[in-house]
């Protein structure tokens, strides 16, 4: 995933079925945004109220995996989607 290899602080993780953007390392530089492969990464202030539920999903990045997982299954088994973000 290049928004991953772009990313110039190494913020952007792998969490099961989802990449996290781990908001306490994330420097905000824009670098990832044109690089993601579902449009998914955008500026806080400026989400798109579809990824909403994410914001709080990446919030849980130090809280550790497991807390992510069930997040991120809550979100699929709400809107019915086996692999978010990618199916909405």
């Amino acid at each position: 995933l290049s928004c991953v290899d772009v990313c110039p602080v190494d913020c952007i993780h792998e969490a099961g079925r989802i990449l996290v953007i781990d908001p306490e390392e994330c420097i905000d530089c824009g670098a990832c945004e044109p690089e993601c492969p579902v449009d998914a990464i955008f500026p806080e202030d400026a989400l798109p109220d579809k990824w909403e539920p994410f914001v709080k999903i990446n919030y849980a990045y130090d809280q550790g995996f497991d807390a992510i997982n069930t997040l991120v299954d809550a979100y699929a088994t709400e809107h019915n989607v086996q692999n978010p973000p990618l199916e909405t």
